[in-house]
């Protein structure tokens, strides 16, 4: 297979994809190795494609369905079961968390995608920082950070900022 045709199946894996795609599976799908896999998504993004690397993958951006809501929220934790708990309320209320945003005192923004909609993923998430003993972005700000979230409609985002603030998780403007 030429390397252009590897592309557009990668292309077009990621984009049935239901949650994010190893590098080092798409390099034993295709018999190559992760560096070039690296390369190809690097020329899928030239070429002006949505790829998103995660800790748990690749990921092709498709564009928001034309329903969903963005918003951002201000939330604070200080432990591991606050997070989980601060994520599974926002998947449970119909939400899904885009990324997370630190406000930095010397590198200013930082933001790390975590494209979060379900259960499992939220225990994926846990379990990522659990097994590479992590720390989350907050920690660098005291627990305080922002959330992309998107829902299907405003009622989903009261009802996620009712019960975030319920659980003392949301920090009230």
């Amino acid at each position: 297979m030429i390397s252009s045709e590897r592309r557009e199946k990668i292309r077009e894996l990621l984009g049935l994809a239901k949650g994010p795609v190893k590098g080092m599976d798409l390099a034993e799908e295709y018999g190559v190795t992760r560096q070039v896999i690296v390369q190809d998504i690097a020329i899928l993004r030239a070429a002006g494609e949505n790829i998103i690397a995660t800790p748990r993958g690749y990921i092709l951006i498709k564009p928001a369905s034309t329903n969903a809501i963005t918003k951002t929220i201000a939330c604070k934790h200080h432990t591991h079961q606050e997070i989980e708990e601060e994520l599974t309320t926002i998947v449970d209320f119909g939400g899904s968390i885009i990324d997370v945003i630190i406000e930095h005192p010397v590198y200013g923004e930082k933001r790390g995608l975590l494209m979060i909609s379900s259960r499992q993923d939220v225990r994926d998430f846990m379990k990522s920082i659990k097994n590479e003993s992590a720390q989350p972005l907050s920690s660098l700000t005291g627990g305080v950070h922002l959330h992309t979230i998107q829902v299907r409609n405003e009622e989903s985002y009261k009802r996620i900022r009712e019960e975030l603030k319920q659980k003392s998780l949301l920090i009230d403007e």
